[in-house]
């Protein structure tokens, strides 16, 4: 399911650096994921440096040749796009871009999705526990 979603990391001087997502963006599958997969600064870092994705965990990459790969990322740039990580200001333009799930990797290093898709403004919505059996 197409679920568009973008995936930012709050900096120290309160910017914050993202990238589109564009799969299964939605709290169960995505939000379970960041918080099993993508739960230090660092790691939260390398998964955005990669820039714009169709999924941040997968088996299948662009370039699949149907020998199996270990999970990680589909960046858009193993198709040979150019989709750089995007710098916003401040968390208020992060979250102005109207994709339907905004997930951001805290100051207090914890994910907060925000739903963009019903409201006029971002509400918080809650990530299920749990990991995923992958």
């Amino acid at each position: 399911m197409a679920t568009r979603s973008r995936i930012g990391i709050q900096l120290s001087d309160e910017s914050v650096l993202s990238v589109y997502h564009h799969w299964d963006g939605y709290p169960e599958w995505l939000g379970r994921i960041l918080n099993t997969h993508y739960n230090t600064r660092e790691k939260v870092a390398e998964l955005i440096d990669g820039g714009d994705m169709s999924s941040c965990w997968t088996d299948t990459p662009f370039n699949y040749d149907g020998t199996p790969s270990e999970y990680g990322p589909n960046y858009y740039s193993y198709r040979g796009d150019d989709c750089p990580p995007r710098l916003d200001e401040n968390k208020y333009d992060y979250l102005a871009e109207g994709e339907e799930y905004a997930y951001l990797y805290t100051l207090n290093d914890e994910w907060v999705c925000y739903a963009l898709n019903e409201n006029d403004y971002p509400t918080v919505v809650e990530i299920p526990s749990g990991a995923l059996a992958v």
